[in-house]
């Protein structure tokens, strides 16, 4: 469901009457083709496989979405989980994400919080946080906050949460909600030490 939500709202992103100018003529005609019908045609695949094929890593995770969302007509995990790995491979942060949050939801693998938390790991050092990195930090927080993957650990969940930079992260109060005040400061402290590190000023 989070990747549905995250799929649509990147898409909102992406739509006709905003397209990013370095959309190539074929997603921006994919794009439209999808905003005016509720499935993408068999030509629309067409042109993303073609595009995908050629290693363009923006394609492949637009494709991997597609088959995973049934935007075809029907859901394809082994196709999805296949294009979201080459583009999570050349490093899209949104592939990362998706790749991560079918680790962790089972979807087309077999369940592995540990390969979850890998690949949440690579969309969330991305910066800036376009595209999946905020929401790689965001998922990577709540392995940490429930110890799924990774050891529990509030102050490291505090930190990503932190660094998804929502406006109104509800996890960040949740997690918050099991900390001392020191924790709470080791993971500001934490959260500023990593943009210092990653983000230049």
């Amino acid at each position: 469901m989070r990747r549905l939500l995250f799929s649509l709202l990147v898409f909102s992103v992406l739509a006709p009457c905003s397209l990013p100018q370095t959309a190539s003529s074929t997603q921006q005609t994919v794009l439209k083709s999808k905003s005016e019908s509720t499935k993408w045609t068999k030509h629309d695949e067409r042109l993303l496989l073609a595009r995908a094929q050629q290693g363009d890593a923006s394609s492949q995770m637009w494709l991997a979405s597609a088959y995973e969302q049934g935007w075809f007509g029907r859901t394809n995990f082994q196709e999805a989980l296949k294009w979201y790995r080459r583009s999570a491979e050349q490093g899209d942060p949104a592939a990362q994400n998706s790749l991560g949050q079918m680790y962790e939801d089972g979807e087309g693998v077999t369940q592995n919080y540990s390969l979850a938390a890998k690949w949440y790991r690579k969309a969330a050092e991305h910066v800036p946080d376009l595209g999946g990195a905020g929401q790689g930090r965001n998922n990577l927080g709540m392995l940490y906050l429930d110890g799924r993957g990774v050891p529990k650990d509030y102050v490291q969940a505090y930190m990503w949460f932190k660094l998804a930079n929502f406006g109104s992260n509800g996890n960040l109060s949740l997690a918050k909600a099991h900390m001392t005040y020191k924790q709470i400061l080791e993971g500001e402290q934490l959260a500023e030490e990593w943009k210092s590190r990653h983000i230049k000023q």
